[in-house]
């Protein structure tokens, strides 16, 4: 009951956050082919610094960092810190915390990666330059998928929103580490072994189970910017980060509830008279609620705590402002070729095509040998309609086509918008193909 609870709710927190994004999505989209588009692209490239005396925060190799570099370095490494914290919960207490239950979802996702990958690299033309953007296919966006999926709200078994969440989750670890290994530039050695010693102060906080957020926030903006100019994508920093922030209490549960319980029951019963009733409190009460206000603090985890903190600045700042900075495409500058060869092509084949036989082969290969089980609720059928789903990437599938055409130069940029407009037609069409096959297979009565 816990876990689809926990469920149930990560479902409607990214339902309401995947709205904002769709609506950042248009926009961009439209400013980018309006009057304005001019204004809108040479904005993004403004230099931005935050400075103290000949020290900027944000500056990369001895030259300051553009306004859409911070949004795709820096937010996003926030971003990613919010990820970390998901996968370490999911790890501890969700539905990657045991092999029976983590199983499916994470043989599933290792198909949703593989196929993308090889569907792209058999299409897409023999240069090499295109063939950076092999990745651009392996990731699931989870805040569209679900959203997409809230449509048929409870006629969808919690099973199968349990999985393509876990899934989900499972896909953007396996982006974290494509990132860390195959997205790196030049080795600079005196900035990664500052960068090592960073993460060896966050092991040891963690050990001493150190509570501060600020330690780990502090610690956590060092780290970004050793990460940042060592040639590690400084996107990991926020990983790291967050699989250092301790998911577990300094003295436990039990202590803090104890002293919630004794201090409530010491107060004597308050009898209200008529609609209203103003309290005067004694110093020995008021100590009394402020004792269990610190109680209360100390039950929720360090990393609970973040993860709470980071909901709305990611759900409603972060992931559609880099939306917005991103999707931005310049139609006019795009033809039909766009999307019947090249790039476009295929990334749209390995959303459409490689994510759902990859995810649903590889979980039938899996249910047929009995190493795992279809989720409970779902049929075949029903099963095989949110792997389609999948397919819905935008968000970090554009982070990693960034990654992997923006610092070419001459027809980097022109890669990068076909791999944006293939990344754009590919979701909405896994979104449409997974809507009408879960509209055609789901119950037509309420599961729950």
């Amino acid at each position: 009951m816990t876990n689809n609870y926990s469920f149930k709710s990560m479902v409607k927190k990214y339902v309401n956050s995947s709205a904002v994004l769709i609506v950042c999505t248009i926009l961009a989209l439209v400013i980018a082919n309006s009057p304005l588009k001019e204004a809108f692209f040479s904005f993004w490239n403004n230099e931005v610094s935050l400075s103290i005396g000949n020290f900027n925060l944000f500056s990369h190799n001895g030259h300051n960092m553009t306004l859409i570099q911070v949004i795709n370095d820096f937010l996003m490494a926030i971003f990613f810190l919010s990820v970390g914290l998901e996968i370490k919960r999911e790890i501890l207490v969700g539905e990657l915390s045991s092999a029976k239950k983590a199983m499916l979802p994470i043989i599933g996702a290792c198909g949703g990666m593989l196929i993308p990958v090889l569907f792209f690299w058999i299409t897409c033309p023999n240069d090499p330059d295109m063939l950076r953007g092999v990745a651009i296919p392996m990731a699931t966006d989870i805040a569209f998928s679900l959203g997409v999926l809230s449509i048929f709200d409870k006629r969808v078994p919690i099973g199968l929103k349990i999985f393509l969440a876990a899934l989900a989750v499972a896909d953007d670890l396996g982006g974290i580490i494509v990132i860390a290994l195959f997205y790196s530039s030049t080795i600079n050695l005196s900035y990664l072994l500052l960068a090592g010693a960073c993460v060896a102060i966050l092991i040891i906080g963690n050990n001493r189970k150190i509570m501060s957020k600020n330690f780990y926030l502090v610690t956590g903006i060092v780290l970004w910017y050793l990460m940042l100019n060592s040639g590690i994508h400084s996107t990991i920093a926020g990983v790291i980060v967050a699989f250092c922030v301790p998911g577990s209490l300094r003295k436990g549960a039990t202590r803090y509830i104890a002293r919630i319980k004794e201090n409530i029951n010491s107060f004597d019963q308050v009898h209200v008279v008529g609609k209203h009733h103003t309290a005067i409190l004694t110093h020995e009460e008021i100590h009394k609620l402020k004792s269990i206000e610190s109680a209360a603090d100390k039950l929720i985890s360090p990393l609970q705590e973040f993860e709470d903190s980071l909901h709305n600045i990611i759900g409603y700042f972060i992931i559609p402002l880099f939306a917005f900075a991103n999707v931005g495409i310049d139609l006019s500058e795009m033809s039909i070729g766009s999307l019947v060869g090249g790039i476009g092509l295929s990334v749209i084949i390995g959303l459409v095509a490689g994510k759902f036989i990859g995810v649903f082969t590889f979980s039938w290969i899996a249910i047929k040998l009995g190493v795992v089980q279809l989720p409970h609720g779902a049929n075949w059928k029903s099963f095989a309609s949110v792997c389609m789903l999948c397919g819905i990437g935008l968000t970090v599938s554009i982070f990693i086509a960034d990654l992997s055409y923006a610092s070419l130069n001459g027809a980097g940029a022109t890669l990068l918008n076909e791999a944006k407009l293939g990344i754009l037609c590919g979701s909405i069409i896994s979104a449409i193909l997974g809507s009408v096959l879960l509209n055609r297979f789901l119950p037509k009565e309420q599961n729950q």
